[in-house]
C-alpha cells in the first residue's frame, strides 16, 4: 500500500539529495488518484509559500506539480529505474524494453492561485451619427424695374424687396421706347408710341410758335436799324 505522504523530515531531505544531484523516487498515494502505486522521480522542489503543490515530480515524459501528501519516499528496491537512468548488465542479455505507463484519464493537477485578471477596458459606445440637412439657399428677394410717364417726363426706378435701389431718375423718349420694346407686351409698345406722337405734336406747335414771334422780333429790329 502506498504512503501517507511526506514528513517534514523526509522533505527536507529530498532537497538535500537534489542539492546533492540526485533525484530520489517517490511513489504516488492514494491522494494521487488513479496514480496511486506509481514510481517517479523528484526533479524540484518550488516555493511551498507560492503553491502547496511544490513537489515537481517526473512521471513518464512529464513534469508535473504534487504536494506533499500525494506522494511518498519508494520503498528500496521498489520498481525500476527510469529508461533514462537505467544502465544494460552485461551478464544479463538485454531485456525488452517494457512500455511506457500511459493513463487513460490523466490527473489534473488542483487549480492554482491566479491573480484576478485586469477587467478588459469597454468599448466605448460610437456617438450617433447626426444628420446634418444642406440648409435651402435663401431665395433673394424680387426685383422691380418701373418706367412711368408723368407730367410730360419719362423716369425709371428699381426697387428690390422693401429695398429701393434707385430713385426715379429722368430718361429720353427715346430710351423709354427702347426699354418698352424690349418687353413684348402687346398694347404697352401702342401706348408709348400714342404719347410720343402726342409729345411730338405738341413740340412742333410750341417751335411754330416760338418761329412766328421770332419772326415778329426780327421784322421790329429791321425797323429799328432803318430808323437811324
Amino acid at each position: 500500500m502506498a504512503g501517507q505522504g511526506l514528513s517534514t523530515d523526509e522533505i527536507q531531505g529530498i532537497r538535500e539529495a537534489l542539492a546533492a544531484g540526485r533525484k530520489p523516487r517517490v511513489v504516488f498515494t492514494e491522494a494521487a488518484g488513479q496514480m496511486a502505486g506509481q514510481l517517479g522521480q523528484v526533479v524540484e522542489l518550488t516555493d511551498p509559500a507560492a503553491s502547496e503543490e511544490f513537489v515537481v515530480v517526473r512521471f513518464g515524459r512529464d513534469e508535473l506539480p504534487f504536494s506533499p501528501a500525494d506522494v511518498a519516499i519508494a520503498p528500496k528496491g521498489a520498481g525500476r529505474r527510469p529508461a533514462a537512468e537505467a544502465k544494460p548488465e552485461p551478464e544479463q542479455p538485454p531485456a525488452a524494453p517494457e512500455p511506457e505507463f500511459v493513463l487513460d484519464t490523466p490527473r489534473v493537477p488542483a487549480p492554482r492561485r491566479e491573480e484576478p485578471k485586469a477587467e478588459q477596458p469597454q468599448a466605448e459606445p460610437k456617438p450617433a451619427k447626426r444628420v446634418v440637412k444642406a440648409a435651402k439657399p435663401k431665395t433673394p428677394p424680387g426685383l422691380t424695374v418701373t418706367l412711368a410717364y408723368a407730367e410730360g417726363e419719362w423716369t425709371v426706378a428699381a426697387q428690390q424687396g422693401t429695398k429701393a435701389l434707385a430713385r426715379p431718375y429722368v430718361v429720353k423718349p427715346a430710351e423709354a421706347l427702347r426699354m418698352v420694346a424690349l418687353v413684348d407686351v402687346p398694347g404697352v409698345q401702342e401706348a408709348v408710341e400714342q404719347i410720343l406722337a402726342a409729345e411730338r405734336a405738341e413740340a412742333e406747335q410750341q417751335a411754330e410758335k416760338l418761329r412766328a414771334e421770332l419772326a415778329e422780333i426780327e421784322a421790329r429790329l429791321a425797323e429799328l436799324r432803318e430808323a437811324r
